[in-house]
């Protein structure tokens, strides 16, 4: 069976046919380095790491560029002409810090999180502020071919009712836009539907020397050239979640097919949105949780990798601690038949062909709906059915050696069974020892009320405080 995706450009479930034939090369929208990644960020992460190992599995050629941005982002990033403060100019402010320092600080936090989660690495991992002459490149063509335009000691932005097929891949086609879209009127611009190609502010900390004058790239020409750098001008697949469809998508379309490099990418796919306990995610509501936030609760990599994949990438994601204890104590009894069959594939037993022809029927079943959209959900299903009358029946000798082959033959997607992580010493920070030794004070004080409140404190922290016979003993709430 051939892997079909839906294509948000066509709006339709296609086969993937590669440009090249053999080879796929795939452009993943990655983190803007600002902060802690969290697991919307790392739902759509996971969603090209999954289609990256099935197009590894089926024998092409692959090439995966995920791009860093640590410039140009701004904070209101709905609408195509960015506003705002840039991300991480305002992270770099809140504390102290040079943005330099950020980017590089939280892009050390993405790549050991991918590294926990067991994400294949990308073969480029190009960021945006090594890529500027490349970017002014492309507005230069831009201009060239009459795209874009440049306001004199502003910048330069994209004339967007040049490009016919604006709207093509969100549906937001110009006509839409201008009947009732939410747009900040600026009538330096041609039209208010106009994006930044190249910002002029003198406030602005990251600047490079252009054509223009001294500025800093708009968020979405960072993708369109370095995607063109390292893929070319057509290419097979592009991801993101479904909030880059517009503007950002949208937009890289317009500049890369207007600056003539080619067609750019052929195949769109988009990550749903991810809940929260069935409400979109606020820290002001408690429940914006971060990889690290899962990790500190005792969760492993390979459990949060198994709770974020299990779900269809199109539907909606509802992710609640409940649903994640669940799907760990699920992923344990695959882990636990995996243990199981290794520790007696050295007996003597045969092969046995009718387990050999169902193992392959699940695996013919597994893959087909992989090859279906990435129905993981599907394939899971497959998966716990063949474990579950194995575990029923515990192959052993040669046969749980090919019972084992289709664990492997699975895990080469899911990436969560033949996983093993190294459990560092859990350990509390210097605050919560204070409390904790305060505590023990308090008590032997019989000052019970301070006691209790540091009790709460630590709770807060997901540090359960039981006292016994031998003192105060602490573990932590999952």
């Amino acid at each position: 069976m051939t892997l079909r995706l839906w294509n948000t450009l066509d709006k339709k479930l296609i086969d993937l046919e590669p440009v090249t034939p053999g080879e796929i090369r795939m452009y993943n929208c990655g983190p803007t380095v600002y902060s802690d990644p969290h697991i919307g960020n790392f739902r759509s992460f996971l969603m090209a790491d999954l289609l990256r190992r099935v197009i590894d599995q089926r024998g092409f050629k692959t090439t995966q560029v995920m791009n860093i941005t640590d410039v140009g982002h701004l904070t209101t990033d709905d609408v195509a002409d960015a506003t705002g403060e840039d991300k991480l100019e305002k992270e770099a402010r809140e504390q102290g810090l040079d943005p330099f320092e950020i980017a590089h600080r939280y892009e050390d936090v993405f790549h050991a999180n991918a590294r926990q989660l067991n994400l294949r690495e990308a073969h480029q991992y190009p960021r945006a502020t090594d890529h500027i002459p490349e970017m002014i490149e492309m507005v230069e063509q831009l201009i060239e071919r009459g795209h874009a335009y440049v306001l004199e000691g502003i910048g330069v932005y994209f004339r967007v009712h040049s490009f016919k097929d604006y709207g093509c891949l969100s549906g937001n086609t110009l006509e839409n836009l201008e009947s009732g879209a939410r747009i900040d009127v600026d009538e330096r611009k041609e039209s208010p539907l106009d994006f930044a190609l190249w910002k002029i502010d003198e406030k602005h900390l990251q600047q490079w020397d252009s054509p223009w004058g001294r500025g800093f790239p708009g968020w979405h020409i960072e993708c369109s050239a370095m995607s063109y750098k390292y893929l070319g001008g057509t290419f097979d697949i592009h991801t993101g979640g479904e909030d880059n469809v517009f503007p950002h998508h949208e937009c890289e379309i317009a500049q890369s097919v207007g600056a003539g490099v080619g067609e750019f990418a052929r195949v769109w796919v988009h990550a749903r949105h991810l809940l929260v306990e069935g409400q979109k995610m606020s820290k002001s509501k408690g429940n914006f949780f971060t990889i690290n936030d899962l990790v500190e609760r005792g969760f492993q990599g390979h459990e949060i990798r198994y709770s974020l994949i299990a779900n269809h990438y199109r539907q909606p994601m509802n992710f609640t601690m409940v649903g994640l204890e669940g799907d760990s104590k699920a992923l344990a009894r695959l882990r636990s038949l995996r243990e199981k069959l290794e520790s007696v594939v050295e007996e003597d037993d045969a092969r046995d062909a009718a387990l050999v022809e169902a193992l392959d029927s699940s695996r013919q079943a597994f893959d087909d709906c992989i090859d279906d959209d990435l129905n993981l959900s599907g394939a899971l299903g497959v998966l716990h059915e063949r474990a579950r009358l194995l575990a029923r029946e515990l192959p052993r000798g040669d046969a749980a050696r090919d019972a084992l082959e289709f664990l492997k033959h699975c895990d080469e997607i899911l990436a969560v069974l033949f996983v093993e992580e190294e459990v560092a010493e859990d350990s509390l920070t210097q605050q919560q020892q204070n409390w904790i030794d305060q505590r023990q004070q308090a008590r032997q004080e019989r000052d019970w009320d301070l006691a209790d409140r540091l009790r709460e404190q630590l709770k807060g922290e997901g540090i359960l405080v039981e006292d016994g016979p031998q003192g105060a003993t602490w573990t932590r709430i999952r």
